[in-house]
This record gives structure tokens, sequence and C-alpha cells, in this order.
């Protein structure tokens, strides 16, 4: 069985949640894109844990962990993330995390492209693109420039420093360009030797090792991160990841794109939620806003940006469900509406005065406007529900009613953060 489990909408929806409940049932888990630039928080009963580089099934000592060739990887990131699980008990050998050779390594100078170009976007236009400044747009850009430097290559370090001086000096014009002082040839080797080292004895070819896998029957999860709407192609361009969050890519991004998927399980909260710039159509504001901001914890995992919140958006639902091919859905924080005797819903947008189903262009969604249906809420604690027949009447039929809007069958609700808080419904 190969299960994809993405984002159904602008990322934050609770994948790395419903990959450490649903990896019991997998033999592997594999990253297949992104960065450190967003965080799966996972709660269970090791304690609570923000996975920003390493698949959520870490936590899960049965489960072999992927990191694909699609990923961009700060290797000092990643080294400080596998010794805090350390230091919290977690086991991490070549055994359990295997590293794409094939995948990009992020550099101190992307992440100083980035954290220039938003300064001076926001100096000259007050209008930044939203970027976590971790490197991910320029480190993105250099790969499919083929300037960029691969895992594989600190197995063999002479060969990628003889790479260094032309790459530097190339990077440079732009540094310069900006006014900041060039980067040094010496930093740069001293940061493969300090964070490269460590990581050697997990790199190998993940390709091999998932067709093997798949060969031998193993059950494999391709974990994506963010979700439909900060998609490359598909997304909210330019407010954006720089890479393809979609279940079609899974394999390709793994290093199998030989596999087919078995089946897609889309995530998607019970409201909606943002982070970042760009167009969100049916923001709340106001008093709204922080009373849903402070009821979901809705700040950023990687960066811990308050996000910007509103209700269930059945437009972009929709769409984010095609985009990602979903089979069934898998509906979080149920439990944070629990205090809500009324239940808004976007239902449609409104556009030059017409009612639209569809989610449209990029460039118009600024004007458009949602279209709101209220329904009564249930206004009572389910977080110790863990049978469909044990919820309330109104959020039964809340559950429905998102069913019908997206047009796809809820087959899990999460009514809590802990590893056993949701329901399965069929």
């Amino acid at each position: 069985m190969l299960t994809s489990i993405c984002g159904i909408n602008w990322g934050d929806e609770g994948k790395g949640r419903m990959v450490d409940l649903l990896s019991e049932k997998f033999d592997v888990v594999c990253r297949y894109q992104g960065g450190n630039n967003a965080g799966h928080t996972v709660i269970n009963e090791k304690g609570r844990f923000i996975l920003n580089l390493l698949p959520s099934g870490i936590l899960r000592e049965t489960v072999v962990n992927v990191m694909g060739c699609g990923m961009v990887i700060d290797i000092k990131h990643l080294c400080g993330e596998m010794e805090n699980l350390r230091e919290a008990g977690i086991k991490i050998t070549p055994q359990n995390l295997k590293i794409s050779d094939k995948a990009i390594i992020t550099m101190p100078y992307h992440v100083l492209q980035d954290v220039m170009e938003e300064d001076r976007l926001t100096k000259a236009t007050g209008k930044p693109y939203g970027s976590t400044r971790r490197g991910i747009s320029p480190v993105y850009a250099d790969k499919y420039m083929k300037k960029a430097f691969r895992m594989g290559e600190l197995l063999n370090p002479e060969l990628m420093y003889k790479r260094l001086p032309d790459i530097l000096e190339w990077k440079n014009m732009t540094v310069r360009a900006y006014g900041f002082e060039p980067v040094k040839i010496e930093d740069m080797i001293a940061y493969f030797e300090t964070y490269g080292k460590p990581l050697r004895e997990y790199i190998c070819d993940t390709g091999l090792y998932l067709n093997a896998a798949n060969k031998a029957g193993k059950n494999i999860m391709f974990e994506a991160q963010l979700g439909a709407l900060r998609d490359i192609d598909f997304g909210i361009v330019p407010y954006t990841s720089s890479s393809s969050t979609i279940a079609a890519y899974a394999p390709i991004g793994a290093g199998v794109p030989n596999l087919k998927l078995t089946n897609s399980i889309g995530i998607m909260k019970a409201y909606s939620s943002c982070v970042g710039a760009g167009p969100f159509t049916c923001e709340y504001f106001g008093e709204k806003a922080e009373r849903l901001r402070e009821l979901g914890g809705e700040y950023g995992a990687a960066t811990g940006r308050p996000r910007r919140v509103g209700p269930f958006d059945a437009v972009a639902s929709r769409y984010g469900i095609r985009c990602q091919g979903a089979d069934e859905i898998a509906l979080t924080k149920l439990d944070v509406l629990d205090s809500y005797e009324e239940i808004e819903i976007c239902t449609h947008y409104e556009l030059d005065g017409k009612i639209i189903d569809e989610f449209p262009f990029t460039d118009v969604l600024d004007e458009c406007k949602p279209v709101f249906e209220k329904v009564k809420g249930w206004n009572c604690d389910i977080s110790a529900c863990r049978k469909k027949e044990e919820l309330p009447e109104e959020a039964l039929a809340y559950i429905r009613l998102l069913e019908k809007l997206c047009d796809c069958k809820i087959k899990y609700v999460s009514v809590g953060a802990e590893r056993d808080a949701f329901i399965e419904m069929y």
C-alpha cells in the first residue's frame, strides 16, 4: 500500500498529527518535498514535538523514515532537530532514518538571499511574500539552475570543494548587489565539515530502498508539507512554497517515479487557517479572529507567527481536494469549535456581483467576497468522544454538511491533540 498524506488548504492542517496516528499501520514514512519552512506538531505519550525536516514517523520505533530527493535540507537545522529528539529519548540511527543522496542542501547564502529579498520588498513595496526567511525559494531556484549541492556530494567532499569557488563567485554577485559582504569559501567549507560529516552515514539511494520495500510488500506513507494552496503550480502564486505539495508528486519527490499511489488521504481543519501573506477570502478579523486563534492555538510551528483564521472555506477545500486527488478526508481540530453556539461556513464566493463555486485565478481572489451560511453549534466538550455515536447530533450534522459541500467522505475526525483523540467514522 502506497498512501499519501496531503494538505487540502493553506498548510497547517494537522498532517503531522495524522501521520503520527496512521503510521502505526505503515512500515515506512517518507517526506518528499519542502524544507524547514514549515513544521508538523505531534503530541503523544512521549511528549510534544515540532518536526521541521524529519518525517513524523520518526516518533515510532517500528517505522523507517526517508527524506526524499524532492526535499531541500538545511543540514545545520537537521543536526539540531536530531539532537533535540535524541535528548527526548527518540532513537535515530541509519536503520530508521535514510536521507536521499539526491536531496538538495540549503546553504547559509540561500537563507541570506531570502532575508535580503524580503527586506527589500518590505522597504520598496510594503508587500513582502511572507517568506519564512529560511532560504527555500533561493535553494529551489539553484536546483533548477543546476547550481545546487546535493546530499550525496557530502560523501565525496573534495569534489564538492572544487565546485565551491565558481558557485560563490556567481552567488556573491547577487550578495554584493544587495549591499552585503561576500560569502567566504572557508565559511562554507566549515559549514559542510561541521554539519555534513555527522549525516554521512544516513545518506543513500532512497529510490533503491523504497523500491525494495515496495517489492517486499511494505506499506509506505508519503508525508507532504504545507497544502494544495501553497503548491508552486496550483497554489496562490506568488504566495506559495517553491515545491510541489501535490500528492501526485509524492513518488517523484520520494525517489520512486515508477511507483503509483494506492490512495490519497487529504487533511483539512474544521475551520480555516493561513500563515503568511496572500489572498485569504474567508478571513476573520478583530475579536472573531482572536477568539478562534486562541481556541485553536494558531501559531506557526516553524516561525511562531500568529496564523490568520476564518471559518471553513468550502470553495477552497473543493479545489484542494481535486488537486490532491483525495479519496478520503481526515478532519482535524473539530473540538476547537466546541464553545460556539452558531458556526459560520463559507459556502461560495461573490465576484463582480456573481456567486461562484469554483476557486478562481489568484489575481482576482482579492476581489472575492465570502458568502456565509450559519449552522447550529454543539456548544459542549467533545474531546472525550471516541466513537461516532458519542458525538452530538449538531457535530454529526456539521461533518455531514462538510462532506456534501466538498463531495468527499470524511473518514477520520480529530477531537484533540493526543494520539488517541480521534474518531474513525466508517
